[in-house]
């Protein structure tokens, strides 16, 4: 009886953080360069049940396989574009970005679908690399985001709306020597004089992970990278398709009606393993205050 009660508990920890999950995608529908996030549940080993007892001669007879229940494995983010969104303010950018790689087993381009992975036939799996601000926060660490709602200080320099400092492709901090209405960024973010169109010599650090599904979320659209698997990241090449667009922001990626759909599936899912346990705490109760006392 208590391994339904575990099970039906465990269903209920991890319908929470579903929820959870998707109530973090709605919040942030609206939230600059935010990445859905999908949680990832997994079942328990199954266990393999056996009729025991009875005739010792007889030989043991199996019943069946039996799961023991479902927990939340992991929360994947779906580190694709957003929409891109015109803000008409000169220290806004936008990275809109479809990189493409060569499979080294076939020699051709990889055909990523539409979450942005391609599974291929040895079971392996391909992320599609993703562009990525490159900022520094207050610790001296090296975070990239897809938030370019920047703002320029008294002092020139170039910060994140986080507070973060904005490197350029040099690891340097990116600091102006005037208003930012006198730079002008091109496609390949390259600041150049919006007068005389004279080059400055300071391109924004955009930096391309190979391996975006390594990425750690910090926080404030912040994410750190997890080498431990392979994961790199680099800066951006001339041959790169990655433009940058200045006076524009990239949305979020997150599928309202998806989210909203995941959400309330894991509530009702939720209800359903509260039944469950509700159930055994009754059959519990009458064991021990009525059976207990024939």
């Amino acid at each position: 009886m208590l391994r339904g009660l575990y099970t039906a508990t465990a269903g209920m920890i991890t319908q929470q953080r579903r929820h959870d999950t998707a109530t973090q995608n709605i919040v942030n529908m609206n939230t600059t360069g935010y990445k859905q996030v999908n949680s990832v549940s997994r079942s328990f080993p199954e266990m393999l049940i056996t009729l025991v007892g009875g005739d010792a001669n007889l030989p043991t007879k199996r019943l069946g396989k039996l799961n023991t229940g479902v927990f939340a494995e992991e929360s994947l983010s779906m580190n694709l574009q957003g929409a891109i969104m015109e803000s008409g303010q000169k220290s806004d950018f936008a990275i809109s970005s479809n990189l493409a790689v060569n499979d080294p087993q076939t020699g051709q381009p990889v055909p990523f679908d539409g979450s942005g992975k391609f599974v291929r036939a040895d079971g392996t799996v391909a992320y599609q690399p993703q562009a990525y601000f490159t900022v520094q926060d207050a610790e001296g660490n090296t975070r990239y985001t897809r938030d370019g709602h920047f703002e320029v200080t008294g002092t020139g320099q170039l910060l994140s709306s986080t507070g973060s400092q904005v490197l350029d492709n040099n690891g340097q901090p990116v600091v102006l020597t005037g208003s930012v209405d006198q730079f002008k960024v091109d496609e390949q973010g390259r600041l150049v004089n919006a007068e005389t169109g004279a080059p400055t010599g300071v391109t924004l650090g955009i930096s391309v992970i190979n391996q975006p599904n390594q990425l750690v979320r910090q926080g404030d659209g912040n994410f750190s990278l997890n080498d431990q698997n392979g994961a790199t990241a680099r800066m951006m090449a001339a041959g790169d398709n990655v433009q940058i667009r200045q006076g524009y922001l990239e949305g979020s990626n997150v599928d309202a009606s998806q989210a909203t759909v995941d959400m309330n599936a894991a509530f009702r899912a939720y209800e359903a393993n509260q039944k469950v346990v509700q159930f055994y705490d009754r059959s519990l109760d009458k064991a021990v205050n009525e059976v207990g006392r024939v």
